[in-house]
């Protein structure tokens, strides 16, 4: 098998894999810190064991000189994670995911700011799209919305996306970390800085931890976490931007049908439309990369 075949397979599989965790969430009967707390120290013991497989010792002297920027996405993925899970407890999947994939539209209002990125007329039309679609998608146009619980979930996705899209930002200023070790100390962090969180606010007895629970744990934090992290970060540097790009959608576009297949948690017209624009903009936005003035 070419090597860019199996790289394109393994990124398939990391997003088919991503575009289910949210199914998994909700048949996992404990508060969202708790579980965002197992799936990243799960997730650390999984790559742990892949760093003694491959024979690989992290690069310390490359993560000292990143660490603050290592720790800080860190502490920024376990909350959102504890978020995208809340979301899920008070919305759909399929809404919840949306909600989540409005990162990109964060990323590219931020760039100018941040990365001194200029925002041509097509990434503002995609984010006008985008914020349209969000509209359509929290059934604001609608009498038949579903209330306060919908708009919680709703708040709690959008609030995942503001620090996924903080992560995404600062994967860009950390650089030339090693992909392998620097997904090992965010996801360590990830769980560190939870588990004060869990503490003090949750709730939880051993008799939770039923035998099915447990399986499901070992499943999001070994394959949703370690196992399609490694395919992900271990395919993503060997191929083009735009087929990255691509088969990223596969993973909310697979939450929305599961979400409708398997809970039943069907969209209404606008909702479709609300996703299409979002999704479609994004792409879009991700794709487009005007050619420089000479």
């Amino acid at each position: 098998m070419k090597t860019e075949t199996k790289d394109k397979l393994f990124l398939i599989l990391s997003m088919v894999i991503f575009g289910t965790i949210g199914i998994f969430r909700k048949y996992i009967p404990l508060p969202s810190g708790t579980v965002a707390t197992f799936r990243g120290f799960i997730g650390v013991l999984f790559l742990t064991i892949v760093f003694l497989i491959k024979k690989k010792k992290p690069d310390f002297s490359v993560i000292k000189s990143k660490l603050l920027l290592l720790i800080t996405s860190g502490i920024f993925i376990g909350i959102n994670w504890i978020l995208l899970f809340e979301s899920y407890n008070y919305t759909s999947v399929a809404t919840a995911t949306l909600c989540y994939y409005m990162a990109p539209v964060i990323v590219t209002l931020m760039s100018p700011l941040l990365l001194k990125e200029r925002l041509s007329a097509v990434k503002i039309i995609c984010v006008f799209l985008s914020l349209l679609g969000m509209a359509f998608v929290s059934g604001i146009f609608e009498s038949t919305s579903s209330g306060n619980s919908d708009l919680k979930g709703i708040l709690f996705g959008l609030g995942a996306a503001v620090f996924y899209a903080s992560v995404i930002l600062l994967n860009k200023k950390i650089g030339t970390v090693d992909s392998l070790d620097k997904t090992w100390v965010q996801l360590f962090f990830a769980a560190v800085i939870l588990l004060p969180y869990i503490i003090a606010a949750e709730t939880v007895s051993a008799s939770d931890f039923t035998p099915t629970t447990v399986i499901m744990l070992l499943i999001v934090g070994m394959i949703h976490t370690g196992f399609a992290y490694t395919l992900y970060f271990g395919s993503v540097g060997k191929l083009p931007a735009q087929t990255v790009a691509i088969f990223g959608y596969i993973d909310p576009v697979l939450s929305v049908i599961l979400s409708a297949l398997i809970l039943k948690e069907n969209m209404t017209g606008l909702g479709i439309v609300g996703a299409v624009l979002i999704l479609g903009s994004t792409l879009l936005n991700e794709l487009y990369h005007p050619k420089p003035h000479k």
